[in-house]
């Protein structure tokens, strides 16, 4: 069952964009997704496993709000924001399971250096304690009892496609963990104080080796007349 709602905000500052509260559920969970920066009719388009499926999602609002009630497997697949110009979103992948293990993992890109964690859900226990197996572009990366890891510095070599696994209940599908890097810019501040100090440190050494021929200039001059006496 899919509901469209719409909502007008003042602000239209936002980047053209899809949002989705959730990248991977149970099925008959919910999931919305957030189309913002938009202007013009729009449509939250998708490509599910049943085919593609188009819906309109409000009128000429800014920001849309669409939610899939109660999503089946049939709804996995990637998700986007269209306006009637041809303007598109990026789009981001929805993975429904069937079965009884999920991942939880960002949804929005993480920045570079920050912390990031991921759960492993079971959905037939409410145990806090859950013993999960951790797997990276398919390779095992780390093992937990707990049901959770944490990456300390993410960087982009981090980026890539998620799952986990237990051994009482299967494996979750696959999400893609996205890494924002962080842009360091040089400072021409930085780059002007440092040019200035080097024109000032050669002026100096100029001016002392001027001095110090001076002086050596007058001791000289001050023998040939001690001499000449």
């Amino acid at each position: 069952m899919l509901i469209i709602l719409g909502a007008h905000v003042q602000n239209n500052e936002a980047a053209f964009r899809i949002v989705p509260t959730r990248l991977q559920l149970f099925e008959q969970e919910s999931v919305s997704f957030h189309c913002e920066g938009l202007d013009g009719s729009t449509q939250l388009r998708g490509i599910r496993d049943a085919g593609e499926f188009i819906s309109t999602c409000s009128e000429r609002t800014p920001v849309l709000y669409c939610t899939i009630k109660r999503a089946y497997s049939g709804d996995s697949g990637d998700y986007w924001c269209e306006a009637d110009g041809g303007e598109r979103s990026h789009s981001v992948t929805i993975s429904v399971n069937a079965g009884s293990v999920i991942l939880e993992s960002p949804v929005l890109p993480v920045r570079e250096g920050s912390a990031v964690t991921l759960s492993c859900r079971n959905k037939t226990t409410t145990s806090s304690i859950l013993s999960a197996d951790f797997y990276k572009d398919g390779r095992l990366i780390r093992s937990s009892s707990t049901g959770n890891i944490t990456i300390q510095r993410v960087s982009k070599s981090d980026e890539g496609l998620y799952k986990c696994s237990i051994s009482e209940g299967g494996e979750s599908p696959e999400s893609w963990l996205a890494v924002r890097a962080v842009h360091r810019e040089t400072c021409p501040s930085s780059d002007h104080s440092l040019h200035v100090l080097l024109v000032l440190r050669t002026v100096f050494t100029v001016v002392m080796v001027a001095l110090l021929l001076l002086l050596v200039g007058l001791l000289h001059c001050g023998k040939l007349r001690v001499t000449q006496k």
